[in-house]
């Protein structure tokens, strides 16, 4: 091993005469000296290893979690798109996303902002069609909002996936025509009325809330459970059973409406910016026309579902790559020991690991947003995204995490929110073991589930 030089006369002498002709050309030799004079052991060696470099630190690699250029064969206007929404996040989310993180509440006052970047025209047509290749446009809308704060991309796909949908796949043309419009311009917020206090996965087979034909309106009763948007918006989708002939049904149950009751959930430690409601129907009135008159039991509930799930895979991809990428800066700027932590075996293995995830991550969900457009994914697709990318996300946060070290549970330094949300993203769209259970009917041809 060798020395470090211990004096400036020293560290010149390493010079061979063209560096040292080089280094007279640029700077104040003497003016050096005297400054070297002054610097420690560990400094003149990073001077040294400098100059022998001819000057100037090596340039680091950019992080950057598409390490395979995958998405350099997106089109032009999905490129477009994608980097769109990579400005708006980190021009106006990312400057106060902790702030709100913090106050346990969704920055409503983006929403204006958000609403030039067209985002659901992008994804649908006025009249509930979706647009070519709009699942691959939703995925990376989902994937570069993902990167810098999850909450964001679930307002989104609350409102132009669930909420949307529900309407434009169960809703008549005047259902159509009053609210698509007003949804695609971000102008009537919607949210989506499923899950139960008691009922999440089984909620297709135990439905508790429930709804009664009285004249020209329909009386619902019952509660809704973590229904994102719900404390702002303008609308819920409630989806409720048929006392009379057990069907499932949909309304549009607007804001403000007697009998309908928000109250915002507090104390969440994952998706904070969320605001989740447990809404309460107690004799709560709708005009049949503010029932979904095209909806075709739960079989529509599925369809909506399973036209979103490719989306919730693809924020699994976002998560890992923002908290990758997180993970490398740091470890280029963050010195131990005389030098960067990214010197270290150790560390350099936590970011290829990650590394590996996210490439293969990445993969997986363009393979399915591609086959989800051509009409070919089934749900045993969707569902086999859903559990790889929420445990490689899972897994891939953990080790950025650890990256930081103890600096890693500062809000300041991002990690530790995506590590928070990706536990959301496990269970939330059907849980891990759920989504497994529709994998392994699809593959053995019998179903394990009780």
């Amino acid at each position: 091993m060798t020395s470090q030089p211990k004096n400036p006369a020293e560290l010149l002498a390493q010079l061979d005469p063209e560096a040292l002709a080089r280094l007279g050309q640029r700077v104040d030799l003497p003016a050096l000296l005297s400054a070297a004079s002054r610097l420690s052991d560990r400094q003149l060696g990073q001077l040294a290893r400098m100059m022998r470099g001819g000057g100037a630190p090596k340039a680091l690699p950019e992080p950057d979690g598409d390490f395979y250029g995958q998405l350099a064969d997106l089109t032009p206007e999905q490129q477009e798109v994608r980097l769109a929404v990579r400005g708006f996040m980190q021009e106006h989310v990312a400057p106060v996303m902790n702030a709100y993180w913090s106050r346990d509440e969704f920055p409503r006052h983006l929403i204006p902002e958000l609403r030039k970047l067209n985002l659901p025209r992008r994804i649908w047509n006025e009249d509930g069609t979706r647009r070519p290749g709009a699942t691959m446009t939703e995925g990376l809308i989902t994937l570069e909002a993902c990167r810098v704060d999850v909450s964001t991309a679930v307002f989104f796909g609350v409102h132009a996936g669930l909420a949307f949908a529900s309407i434009a796949l169960g809703g008549s043309a005047a259902q159509k025509a009053e609210w698509l419009p007003r949804m695609l311009d971000l102008e009537a917020i919607g949210a989506f009325g499923l899950t139960e206090p008691e009922g999440g996965s089984q909620v297709s087979q135990g439905m508790r809330t429930t709804c009664r034909r009285d004249g020209d309106e329909w009386v619902l009763d019952g509660e809704k459970y973590w229904i994102g948007n719900s404390p702002f918006s303008d609308f819920t989708v409630v989806w409720a059973r048929d006392e009379d002939t057990q069907e499932v049904r949909g309304f549009i149950v607007r804001a403000g409406t007697p009998g309908y009751h928000v109250r915002k959930l507090e104390g969440k430690v994952a998706l904070r910016i969320v605001e989740n409601g447990h809404i309460t129907l107690t004799g709560c009135r709708v005009p049949d026309s503010d029932r979904l008159q095209e909806t075709r039991g739960w079989r529509t509930t599925a369809e909506v579902l399973r036209l979103t799930r490719a989306g919730v895979a693809w924020q699994g991809v976002g998560c890992a790559f923002g908290a990758y990428e997180l993970a490398l800066a740091y470890a280029q700027r963050r010195e131990q020991f005389g030098k960067p932590i990214g010197n270290f075996q150790l560390i350099q293995n936590h970011l290829v690991h990650m590394l590996g995830n996210v490439t293969s991550m990445l993969s997986l969900v363009l393979r399915l947003s591609h086959m989800a457009d051509a009409g070919q994914m089934r749900d045993e697709h969707a569902s086999l995204a859903k559990v790889v990318t929420a445990a490689r996300c899972r897994e891939t946060v953990a080790l950025a995490r650890e990256t930081f070290g103890g600096n890693g549970i500062l809000l300041d330094n991002g990690v530790i929110k995506h590590f928070a949300d990706t536990e959301a993203i496990y269970s939330y769209e059907g849980t891990n073991e759920i989504n497994t259970l529709v994998v392994g009917r699809a593959i053995t041809g019998f179903s394990a589930f009780v």
